[in-house]
Formats: C-alpha cells, structure tokens, sequence
C-alpha cells in the first residue's frame, strides 16, 4: 500500500511525524549540541546513538549528519566512522576573511539608516549581553555575541549575506565557546566593542563602525589562533 501523505507532503514515519519534520528535527539537534561543544573534535559519532538519543530511526539521523557533513561540521568514512571535525588554521582564517569583508559592508550599508525598531533591537541585544557580566553564563554571552553581529545582517535585508553569515555563525560557535571559557574576560570586552561598535551605526558613522567590527574581528581571530601558534 502507498504512503499517506500529509498536507504538508511528507510521509509520516511509525511514529506519526513526518520523516521530513523528523531528518530537520534530528538535523537541528545534533547541529546544536556540535556547536554547544558537547561532542569534541576528533570524537567518534554513532548513528544508533544518536537514534536513540532523539527517540527516533537511524534514517532521519543519516539524513541529518549527511547534511551536517555537507557543511563541515563532521567527516563520514568508511575507515574511521563519523568524527566530529576539527576546523584547521587556514580554514578558521578564511573564514574570518570572509567575516571581515562582509560585516564591514554591511554595516557601512545600514549605518544611519536603522528604524526605531531596529535600533530597539540592538539595545535590547545589548542589554542582554551586560547582564551576562561577571556570571557564568557563557553559552548564553556566545548566542546573545552571535545575535549581535547576525542583526546587522538582517537589517540590510540582503538574503545571500544572511545566510552566510548564519552559516559562519554557527561554524564558529564551538570555538568562540572555547575561546569565552579560556579567556573569561572576552566576554566583558567584546560587549564594550559592541556597544561601541552600535553606537557609531546608529550615529550614522559607516567608516567607523567598519573600522570598530575589523579591530573586533581581528581580535577574536587572534585569541583563537593564539594557542595553536
């Protein structure tokens, strides 16, 4: 007998969901604790693991870290398995390359040109990340750090830029999470380049708002390259 299919067009699995809703939900799970550093480079990922982990197939799962592959966050062989990966020197500094060149446009682009709105955002984005000061609430500083800089990306209303900056976003945030661990004290400085950086946008001051977030880039590269060197 042929599958049902929902209204939506996927097939429900055994369970009742849709397989597609299942390989996204399996999909954004496994990405989240990969980039929340609960599996450490050069760990050795299971499919029945994770199956059973999410309470669902091993054919989601599969779905999932095929995608998750396509993305570099792991590496499937038939040698080795799965293996959470590792980003290499070249490949972090490519990637802020890419960071650099995009967020120094984008806030060239939206400086001076924000609604109340969306300078209500910014405030709030800030306000939230002052009050991680002095508290141990580091996964929270890195996704309220990595807001921060996605807003922006949001405001220019330029699609392919958001989502390439999502995408860098979520590659860096296992390191960025290492990095706020290390070095406790980035937290209460990148919320000063922060603020800073907002201030001189919502003034309407392109160059140095672009020049603020290269220095703020720079900086970060340099403590995650730092210890490798």
């Amino acid at each position: 007998m042929a599958d049902r299919i929902t209204e939506s067009g996927h097939v429900p699995s055994a369970t009742g969901q849709p397989r597609g809703s299942m390989k996204e939900r399996a999909y954004e799970e496994i990405k989240q604790q990969l980039m929340s550093g609960d599996y450490l480079p050069g760990s050795f990922l299971s499919e029945r693991a994770l199956a059973e982990r999410l309470g669902m197939s091993k054919t989601p799962v599969k779905g999932a870290l095929e995608r998750l592959e396509g993305e570099g966050f792991i590496t499937v062989s038939p040698q080795q398995g799965i293996v959470v990966r590792e980003m290499p020197v070249e490949e972090i500094t490519d990637q802020y390359e890419i960071r650099t060149a995009l967020e120094t446009f984008v806030l060239r682009t939206v400086a001076g040109r924000l609604t109340a709105v969306q300078v209500e955002q910014i405030q709030k984005n800030l306000a939230d990340q002052e009050a991680t000061r002095g508290r141990a609430a580091v996964e929270r500083a890195v996704a309220l750090d990595a807001g921060f800089h996605v807003l922006f990306a949001e405001f220019l209303g330029n699609r392919e830029i958001l989502r390439v900056t999502r995408h860098l976003r979520d590659r860096m945030q296992r390191i960025i999470t290492r990095v706020f661990l290390a070095n406790p004290s980035r937290t209460d400085t990148s919320i000063d380049e922060h603020t800073a950086i907002a201030a001189a946008v919502i003034d309407g001051n392109g160059p140095r708002a672009a020049r603020l977030i290269e220095d703020h880039l720079e900086r970060g590269k340099s403590l995650i390259l730092s210890p490798r060197s």
